[in-house]
């Protein structure tokens, strides 16, 4: 009886999930439909170029139709990749139908690399003698940082400009730890290394903020630096302004010289009219290089020689999926592009703060396999550190931005230990039953034994060794050299240029124009890894999504066995080569 009111409930709620989810579906289908009856944009004979900040900047383009659909994704599916959006500004740069570039940078969604390699695009832009206009109604740091690359600078007579220089916070969980009877246990190597340092410490340690404190001097370097620059003020000052908070009113901007005008958007219209040589609002012609890239980039088929763009974005983990770097997944690309005979050279863009040591291994050597017979060039974005130092080390040739955190070459090892704050909390005892000694090693219900600390240990130091020695031979130092900048320090890519852990400051399309001279290319196409899945298949593999999702809220208790068997399987020895935070700048 109990089994049939449990089929019944299960039914009933499966039903009713099923049909929320399908209204939602839908209404998702038909706007989404609407998408592929647009038509393809048009260039204006003569038109402002927009670059379109509504649209989140990512490493590679993701034009998700569907992504409305699925009531459980909470974010757009929509990206603009850095590469599409320096091959629009590039394409303007010769196109006569593009007068200037407009830039609202009132809001600004990129990570630190994409604003410094879209700064670079914009001075190769000016070179045509064509201008760059930005406005903002209030500028963050970044986004004035990218503004002062252009000929005049606007600002809302309301906003605000505020320069205070970079900053990095640490929270240090350690006190609440204890007072919850957690306790962690860390094996790590490197006294750089601050992997999990908030979990054993109330405060960072003399090294880590050693590390810290050159990164971010090293970022406001380049931003501070290159502003003094266009704006022709000394950098003495800029660093003035920022430690004596002078800039508290978009006045006080105007009169250090950050800025141009300000403006009323009225305002700004009649400038955009009179720059563009009409007289009314309604005959400004823009373009956002979204659009701009759907119209006039064209795919060259004849052309039979290629370079491949293999994207490395996120934290390197075993397994197969799209929203890291899968170790398995990973495996297909690479072997993919290195099976393909029209493919002459390869841009790896390495976009991660590291993560499972095993995977790293894992790519390096398909990697190596790939570099037998086709140049491969690393190009470095907003993180290449640890694991995702390990995956560029061997490249023919590396380039870094400035403001890229990369290095951090160590290995750690986690176990927490939950039973104190289990008895204390929830009243719950754990025991095991072992076949032998040490069986319950990573069990996570009792502290470590000396033994097992250095087997931990063994393990890491034989991980950090195999790993000076890969960057030794990829950097062609010994590994003696390597160890002294390694013990898991972080470096700024600026930083990172002077130690011979990079060979060449520039982003992806430094990189680009490198790995086709290696390959002795002048006419090429340009190939990009992982490829995008086509609508339909990402439907599909919607609809799926959604029908699972529906069948487990149908049972809850399958899904809390489940859950709890998924954390069982995640139990078991795992080495990092990991950043221990992800940089937020404030």
């Amino acid at each position: 009886m109990k089994n049939f009111f449990k089929i019944v409930l299960g039914t009933f709620v499966g039903s009713l999930i099923a049909l929320t989810v399908g209204f939602f579906l839908m209404l998702g289908f038909i706007g989404s439909m609407a998408s592929f009856s647009e038509t393809k944009p048009v260039v204006p004979k003569s038109a402002i170029l927009s670059i379109d900040f509504g649209t989140r900047i990512s490493e590679q383009s993701i034009d998700d139709p569907f992504s409305s659909i699925n009531p459980l994704q909470g974010t757009s599916g929509k990206t603009q990749g850095i590469y599409s959006l320096i091959r629009s500004i590039d394409k303007a740069a010769t196109d006569p139908a593009i007068k200037f570039i407009y830039m609202n940078l009132s809001s600004l969604n990129a990570g630190i690399t994409h604003t410094e390699e879209l700064r670079s695009a914009l001075e190769r832009f000016r070179t045509s003698g064509k201008p760059v206009i930005a406005y903002a109604d209030n500028f963050s740091q970044p986004a004035y940082y990218l503004s002062t690359v252009a000929d005049k600078i606007f600002l809302s007579p309301t906003g605000m400009l505020p320069l205070t220089g970079v900053s990095i916070s640490t929270i240090f969980f350690k006190d609440l730890l204890d007072k919850l009877g957690v306790e962690v246990q860390l094996v790590r190597h490197g006294k750089f290394k601050a992997a999990a340092e908030q979990f054993i410490s109330n405060k960072m340690s003399p090294e880590n903020r050693e590390q810290l404190q050159a990164y971010v001097n090293a970022v406001w370097s380049t931003w501070a630096s290159q502003i003094a620059s266009a704006r022709e003020i000394p950098v003495e000052k800029i660093n003035l302004l920022a430690d004596n908070l002078s800039l508290s009113t978009a006045q006080d901007a105007l009169e250090a010289g950050l800025v141009d005008e300000l403006l009323y958007k009225d305002q700004l219209i009649e400038k955009l009219t009179t720059l563009f040589g009409v007289e009314d609002e309604k005959d400004l012609k823009m373009i956002t290089t979204t659009n701009y890239d759907k119209a006039t980039h064209k795919v060259d088929f004849k052309e039979k020689n290629k370079v491949a763009i293999i994207y490395a974005n996120g934290d390197i983990i075993m397994g197969k999926t799209e929203n890291n770097i899968a170790s398995d997944s990973f495996m297909e690309h690479i072997s993919k592009v290195r099976k393909d005979s029209t493919i002459k050279a390869v841009v790896f863009r390495v976009n991660s703060p590291g993560g499972s040591a095993q995977s790293s291994d894992i790519i390096e050597r398909e990697l190596a396999l790939l570099m037998e017979n086709k140049p491969v060039v690393v190009s470095m974005g907003d993180y290449a550190a640890s694991g995702g130092y390990w995956i560029s080390a061997k490249a023919n040739k590396i380039f870094t931005n400035n403001t890229t955190l990369t290095g951090s070459i160590g290995v750690f090892s986690m176990v927490p230990n939950f039973q104190k704050a289990m008895n204390k909390h929830l009243s719950v005892n754990a025991e095991s039953v072992n076949s032998n000694k040490y069986s319950d090693l990573m069990s996570g219900y009792r502290p470590l034994e000396s033994t097992e600390s250095e087997f931990l240990r063994s393990a890491v130091e034989k991980i950090y060794t195999d790993f000076i020695n890969l960057v030794a031979q990829g950097r062609n130092m010994t590994p003696e050299k390597v160890d002294e900048i390694a013990q898991g320090r972080v470096w700024a890519g600026k930083d990172a240029l002077g130690i011979g852990l990079a060979d060449q400051q520039g982003g992806l399309y430094d990189a680009l124009l490198s790995a086709a001279s290696m390959a002795g290319l002048e006419g090429y196409r340009i190939v990009e890894y992982p490829v995008q899945k086509s609508a339909i298949d990402r439907l599909v593999e919607m609809l799926s999504e959604s029908s699972v999702a529906a069948g487990n809220m149908a049972d809850p208790l399958g899904m809390l066995e489940n859950a709890y068997q998924s954390l069982l399987k995640e139990r078991g020895i795992s080495h990092m080569a990991r950043l221990p935070y992800n940089i937020t700048f404030n």
